[in-house]
């Protein structure tokens, strides 16, 4: 069993009306599987409406599952007596940090978490220093959120959380509140966290560009996971992804066309570079036989 196990979780969020009786059911999450190995990097993928979202909340036990299980590091999150160890297991960083960031100083707002776990006041310094340098905030230890950016305030979130010393850290669309220099800056970090740490993330996001370097790319919709496999496996169904109203890296989607023009181009390319060499080798390739 990897650190996150999803066995078939159902949530229905249930509206009542004013005597108490159901009014409205919409079921969010169908039976969904998943088994996450530890370490890895996990990006899940969605259109708003699809789960993603209900199902990280689900994996630090915000929202309880209508039915199913999801285990953290083989504990149930609907066990309330494996509840605290859940989250300190598997920390959250929600989509904006002004919702999480609550210290009039950087390095206060870093060491509440530790703080709160009755953690040693010199190994809370020590983890405060420990985070900020893993984030690249250090510079900003002494200066007040309020003047940060929104990028500089995400890793703020992110460090507060790495300073609880957690196994896993999911990403609720973390950057979609960022302009493109701040949704770098994030997961720019996230991406050395996990490769050089060893933490498992789980990112949840609709921005393409995220994922293609994740181990694992999950696709829902509908509250079902309807994909799932390596970036290059998922990114080679670009009409599917469509259908599923999710668009697809710029350079995979100009690949794909050029390849439905007749060009012998590999499916699921994810980067520049990947394209400019396929396509110097059939240059290469038509320059040859011209040669004969």
């Amino acid at each position: 069993m990897g650190i996150i196990k999803a066995v078939n979780l159902i949530f229905d969020y249930i509206r009542h009306d004013d005597e108490e009786n159901k009014d409205e059911i919409n079921h969010a999450l169908r039976g969904v599987s998943l088994d996450i190995a530890e370490g890895s990097f996990v990006a899940v993928l969605g259109h708003n409406g699809s789960g993603k979202s209900t199902l990280a909340k689900l994996m630090n036990g915000i929202l309880l599952p209508t039915e199913g299980t999801i285990y953290i590091s083989n504990m149930s999150t609907s066990d309330e007596e494996h509840l605290w160890n859940v989250r300190k297991t598997a920390g959250m960083v929600f989509q904006n940090p002004d919702n999480q960031i609550i210290g009039n100083v950087v390095e206060e707002d870093v060491g509440f978490g530790p703080e709160n776990m009755g953690v040693p006041t010199k190994e809370i310094w020590e983890r405060v220093d420990e985070s900020l340098e893993a984030v690249g905030m250090t510079a900003y230890r002494l200066q007040s959120p309020n003047k940060l950016s929104g990028g500089q305030k995400q890793r703020v979130a992110i460090a507060g959380v790495m300073a609880m010393k957690p196994r896993c850290i999911v990403l609720d669309e973390p950057t979609a509140m960022l302009d493109p220099n701040g949704r770098r800056e994030v997961i720019r970090t996230v991406r050395e966290l996990n490769r050089q740490e060893g933490i498992t993330v789980l990112l949840i996001t609709h921005y393409m560009e995220e994922v293609i370097d994740a181990d694992r790319v999950v696709v829902m919709d509908g509250g079902h996971v309807v994909m799932d496999g390596t970036p290059k496996e998922v990114f080679s169904h670009v009409k599917e992804l469509k259908q599923y109203s999710l668009d697809v890296p710029q350079v995979t989607e100009l690949a794909d066309e050029l390849r439905a023009e007749g060009l012998a181009l590999p499916e699921g390319i994810l980067t520049i570079d990947e394209l400019a060499d396929s396509l110097a080798g059939i240059l290469n390739g038509e320059k040859a036989w011209q040669s004969k």
